[in-house]
């Protein structure tokens, strides 16, 4: 297995990342990837109940994606706020960066925003001259290569139908496939990891078992731990749950109710415990996302399957189709 940051990059065709959404959910097609067998198939997200089995479980993230991005009134800044550190005071992301050096103010509506602090990641902390939810009017927080601006449709296709737990910067794409027509025939349960922007950050190292995930807080209720424990086979949606599993030690035998942090980075040749199978959306090449992935697909069969996917046209990333690992 490679742990050379090359090995897990592939060239895409600009027009295959989708810029919208299906026109409905479970529109999406469903690549499915047979470990055992090395066979690929090309199916239909709706089809998903076909594949699995007696005593199968889906565990899904409910974390609900907060409105977090906002805009300087003379458009100049993007904000991305990311945390509440207390009264009038914020931790976010800004961009142009070399605008908001340290003492620069900028002005969002009738508040005005003071740079206190940069960090070593680069992220501002800012100071307000009064105390307000900046997620209040906020807009949905597009990944880049959305190139376009969010819009009213976004505000709910850019949720799961089943977002409960408020406090993500990126949605846990696997589970926008899902309706809940579908949810509601196949057994499932929920636990929660709030999706950041570390899991998101590039691996510069070309050894990637230099790079460091930064933590993300999750939590497992005592009904989701029970029926998890319970169950034959563990359908994991999307990698964020498959963090959550992995690093809540199910391999000991019995996962427990908790809240923690993790910052585990999974890549090959990482050895499942909790996870048997993984639905899963396309992801950028050279990300955490991609080697978590390889890991456990295998990298030459996952990549295999990328390229095949290209050919075959089907739509990548946080609006496109998804991939069934068996």
């Amino acid at each position: 297995m490679s742990a050379h940051l090359k090995d897990y990059d592939y060239d895409l065709p600009r027009e295959l990342i989708a810029q919208r959404p299906p026109e409905h959910r479970d529109d999406s097609r469903m690549m499915v990837l047979h470990r055992d067998t090395q066979a690929i198939e090309h199916r239909q997200f709706r089809e998903l109940k076909t594949f699995l089995q007696q005593g199968d479980l889906l565990v899904l993230n409910d974390t609900q994606v907060l409105p977090a991005r906002r805009f300087s009134n003379d458009g100049a800044i993007e904000f991305l706020f990311l945390e509440r550190l207390g009264p009038r005071r914020w931790k976010c992301l800004v961009n142009p960066g070399r605008k908001m050096r340290v003492g620069t103010t900028a002005e969002i509506g009738d508040v005005i925003l003071c740079v206190e602090e940069i960090t070593s990641d680069g992220e501002r902390i800012v100071v307000l001259n009064e105390d307000i939810d900046l997620y209040s009017g906020g807009s949905m927080p597009l990944p880049p290569y959305i190139r376009r601006e969010s819009n009213i449709d976004d505000a709910t296709r850019y949720q799961t139908v089943f977002a409960y737990t408020p406090g993500a910067l990126a949605a846990p794409t696997a589970g926008l496939h899902f309706t809940p027509e579908i949810l509601s025939e196949i057994p499932h349960t929920f636990v929660t990891l709030h999706v950041g922007t570390g899991t998101f950050l590039p691996v510069r190292s070309e050894n990637i078992a230099d790079h460091r995930m930064h933590a993300e807080r999750f939590s497992i209720s005592h009904s989701a731990a029970d029926r998890i424990n319970e169950a034959e086979r563990i359908v994991a949606v999307g990698t964020t749950v498959v963090r959550v599993l992995e690093a809540a030690g199910r391999e000991s035998g019995k996962l427990r109710v908790q809240e923690d942090a993790t910052n585990i980075f999974i890549y090959p040749p990482y050895r499942f415990h909790a996870v048997d199978v993984l639905l899963t959306n396309f992801h950028l090449p050279r990300s955490t996302l991609l080697m978590l992935v390889s890991a456990f697909a295998g990298r030459e069969f996952l990549l295999g399957a990328y390229q095949e996917a290209i050919r075959e046209r089907y739509r990548f990333y946080s609006y496109g189709d998804c991939m069934l690992i068996l």
